[in-house]
């Protein structure tokens, strides 16, 4: 059972699961909470939760650790201080079909800079995996109607939001530099201090501009979440994850958030799934799977 769960296929699949709580939450309490704030301690309870399982490793790594700096300050703040704060600024002007949908192309910029940066191709069934589930995609964000699509136009929240897709693609590919030989949870724990140094000016900026938390239960009990599963148990299974199947079959699982969103809007907003989000889980599950179960190429021995 065990063994299961440290399935990178899983792991990649729990992920999401948490990503796409975070958004339904981030836009439940987004009256009470600001962005900068909610990023923040969202990654403050984080740092708390790792600390324990980092610091027995911090004495005997901290020589790994030093000479790897670089790509440490670099991921932390991608992928800690850059992604999900961009994030929470899109949704602050842009609709939130404009901003699922220009993060349904994280897979594809991913794509692009590792084929920039680290000269890796996908082949034919591959790319047909990925067109089928972003076309599943665009389906529900488009309600099944193409010219909700056509009808879809940019504004700075979406730029925003483009921002936050190729910082996530970055700090994706950038995984493949983290230095080697470091615990997980120290390596973790790292990126998440550098985010936290980087966000702190600007919370501050936020603080002073007068937009504070309205502290209630439910602004509590969405801040511990988004600390807890996303930005904790999300992170190091999204780390483990790309450690094992690479940079672009992990982030084709960002496809899944559309799904896991409509099923969570159907629990927890009664909101009644129509045909066209049947037909767009269904894409997008078999291109994940056209993408993920295509074997390896022969070698020659």
């Amino acid at each position: 059972m065990l063994d299961r769960l440290q399935h990178p296929y899983l792991l990649l699949a729990l992920t999401v699961l948490f990503w796409s709580g975070n958004m339904v939450l981030g836009r439940a309490i987004r009256e009470q909470v600001p962005p900068l704030s909610l990023a923040f301690w969202r990654w403050a309870i984080a740092l708390l939760l790792v600390l324990p399982l980092a610091l027995p490793h911090l004495r005997a790594q901290w020589p790994l650790l030093r000479r790897g700096w670089k790509p440490v300050v670099v991921l932390g703040l991608l992928g800690v201080a850059g992604y999900n704060t961009l994030a929470y600024l899109a949704l602050n002007y842009t609709a939130a079909t404009n901003a699922v949908l220009l993060n349904s192309f994280i897979p594809i910029a991913t794509m692009a800079l590792s084929w920039a940066f680290l000269k890796k191709h996908l082949r034919a069934i591959e790319w047909l995996g990925v067109l089928i589930s972003l076309f599943g995609v665009m389906i529900i964000v488009g309600r099944g109607n193409v010219q909700t699509l056509a009808n879809l136009g940019l504004n700075v929240g979406d730029l925003w939001m483009l921002a936050a897709v190729f910082t996530w693609a970055l700090y994706t590919i950038g995984l493949q530099w983290r230095p080697a030989g470091i615990d997980p949870m120290l390596l973790l724990a790292a990126l998440i201090v550098v985010g936290l140094l980087a966000l702190a000016p600007a919370y501050a900026w936020e603080i002073a501009q007068g937009r504070i938390i309205h502290v209630s239960a439910s602004s509590l009990a969405g801040i511990a979440y988004t600390g807890i599963f996303p930005g904790f148990l999300g992170y190091v299974f999204y780390n483990r994850a790309v450690g094992e199947v690479g940079a672009s079959k992990a982030s084709l699982f960002i496809h899944l958030m559309p799904v896991f969103g409509t099923i969570l809007a159907a629990i927890f907003l009664a909101e009644i799934p129509h045909g066209y989000h049947y037909l767009g889980i269904v894409l997008i599950f078999a291109g994940i799977y056209l993408t993920t179960a295509a074997p390896a190429p022969a070698t020659s021995a």
